[in-house]
């Protein structure tokens, strides 16, 4: 056997996809039932739920895979445009209807700041982050093998301000605090507090206005399906229901042999990649003695993304005023952050995403009815919240609030419902603390400083997805399982790569 991916989110079908399409034999493992990952379905009672992630931007990474291996996107999965990409709604009632339209933009900015200078603000915050995106974007699938190869780049950090955080770059542009949080709210998508966050994720607004958010058509998991049949009809092998329990490592060579999985059958294997949470990997999967760098107290040490809170349900009527994506900020934004992420209390208030994707495919609830998830930041386990009593009264309080500002009778017309919270993130996903989104993206985490794409300690042990370089988000783990699969490289015959070196941005 040639090469065995360990889990099948995102990053683990890009490279799986990636390294079968150069000519190597690829069997990926998936834990659960179901490929995906923190992309799981849920389905019941006539509703289809995407469990995890439901904004897709960068569509060109999805359709160079479909290229790459002599497919056309079209014939397996639909995506389509979704305008507009976020209503963005205050407490005071006011809503910013957030699109690529630059006139419509600046009409809402005019409107919510009338008396100040945000338009022009705006017009060179939009331009700074366009520089930022030609800098940052453009390094997105190409990993730095040494400091050294970071510190070439940075000058340009230093000139675009990296060294910001998200909150403060846009703050220096904009002054209304609610416009604050339109163009600063995006480092939350990919784990991030904008307040500690690079700011050098403020490109995602670029990203978006530039190319876009997008659906598919059934929902992410018909996009994962059809990830996993391009895979196996590129003839790769997909084994549902294998969790990995230990990375096999040869004494002598200190390089992996394979793996074992629960019910002890071993895959062996040249290369391994996990695309399973990055911490999880070497506490759980690989042997202390074999791991003279990424020590358990180098692990345990990072900081780690929040996690969250996320209730599914259905509605017996239809929510009309309700778009695709919707942004629900609470009354605090910085106070509410500091709670997540450095006070780690549970907050009584909260800031929610909540998602209605029958507003663009009706087919995923019954007729006449509405799909649903809203989702709330929380800290991760680190904050010793007692999840099995507090999911309860948590989830009553959301949906209460739902019910008193955009959702009348909404506890009247909810008829099935699922939850999941940090417990599922640590139990169900193997996510270190309960994390979300695995290393939180600060400067300090990011680009070589991130853990590495491959180990440093097992030469042919490497790693996809959300903890690794260059991050979260649906761009950044298929980048990085592009960033795997051309380190690898296309000769199934040699177990060598192409740089042995550690990566990253």
């Amino acid at each position: 056997m040639d090469i065995v991916v360990i889990g099948s989110g995102f990053g683990g079908l890009t490279a799986a996809i990636r390294l079968q399409a150069q000519g190597h034999h690829v069997t990926l493992l998936e834990k659960r039932d179901k490929p995906g990952g923190r992309a799981y379905v849920y389905e019941q009672d006539g509703f289809v739920f995407d469990g995890g992630p439901t904004i897709i931007t960068a569509p060109w990474l999805i359709h160079d895979l479909f290229a790459l291996c002599g497919k056309k996107t079209e014939d397996y999965v639909k995506l389509v445009p979704v305008d507009p990409f976020y209503n963005i709604r205050f407490e005071d009632g006011s809503i910013f209807h957030y699109n690529a339209d630059r006139e419509n933009v600046l009409r809402q900015i005019r409107e919510f700041s009338p008396d100040s200078k945000d338009v022009d603000g705006y017009l060179r915050f939009a331009h700074a982050v366009e520089e930022i995106y030609k800098v940052g974007f453009e390094l997105i699938d190409q990993p730095f093998t040494t400091f050294a190869s970071m510190a070439k780049f940075l000058p340009d950090l230093v000139r675009l301000q990296a060294q910001k955080s998200v909150a403060s770059f846009v703050n220096q542009y904009i002054k209304e605090e609610r416009l604050r949080q339109v163009f600063s709210f995006h480092a939350l998508l990919i784990g991030g507090n904008p307040y500690q966050s690079t700011s050098i994720y403020a490109l995602i607004h670029h990203l978006e206005q530039r190319f876009g958010v997008w659906f598919a058509m059934g929902g992410t998991g018909a996009l994962v399906r059809a990830l996993a049949q391009l895979f196996e009809d590129m003839g790769g092998r997909l084994l549902l229901n294998q969790e990995v329990s230990e990375i096999v490592i040869n004494e002598q060579t200190k390089r992996a042999e394979g793996v074992r999985v629960g019910d002890g059958t071993f895959y062996l294997a040249r290369t391994v990649v996990s695309n399973a949470d990055v911490a999880y990997t070497y506490l759980n999967m690989v042997p202390a003695c074999f791991r003279q760098k990424s020590t358990d107290r180098k692990i345990k040490s990072k900081q780690y993304s929040m996690s969250l809170f996320v209730l599914y349900f259905g509605t017996d009527r239809k929510y009309e005023n309700i778009a695709h994506h919707e942004i629900l900020m609470g009354s605090r934004y910085k106070e509410l952050l500091n709670d997540i992420f450095k006070r780690k209390v549970l907050a009584k208030d909260f800031s929610l995403y909540l998602h209605r994707p029958t507003a663009t495919d009706p087919s995923l609830a019954p007729a006449g009815h509405d799909a649903w998830y809203v989702l709330s930041p929380v800290p991760h386990l680190g904050s010793g919240t007692d999840w099995r009593t507090m999911a309860k009264p948590y989830r009553d309080s959301i949906v209460k609030y739902l019910e008193e500002r955009y959702m009348p009778d909404l506890s009247k017309h909810i008829v099935t419902e699922h939850s999941i919270d940090p417990l599922h993130f640590q139990g169900t996903l193997n996510s270190y603390l309960g994390s979300a989104f695995s290393v939180e993206p600060i400067l300090t985490q990011s680009a070589w400083f991130r853990p590495h794409n491959v180990s440093e300690d097992i030469s042919n042990l490497y790693f996809a997805g959300a903890g690794t370089h260059p991050g979260a988000g649906l761009p950044g783990v298929m980048s990085s399982g592009k960033i795997v699969a051309d380190m690898i490289g296309g000769d199934p015959s040699s177990s060598k790569v192409q740089n042995m070196s550690m990566t990253e941005i």
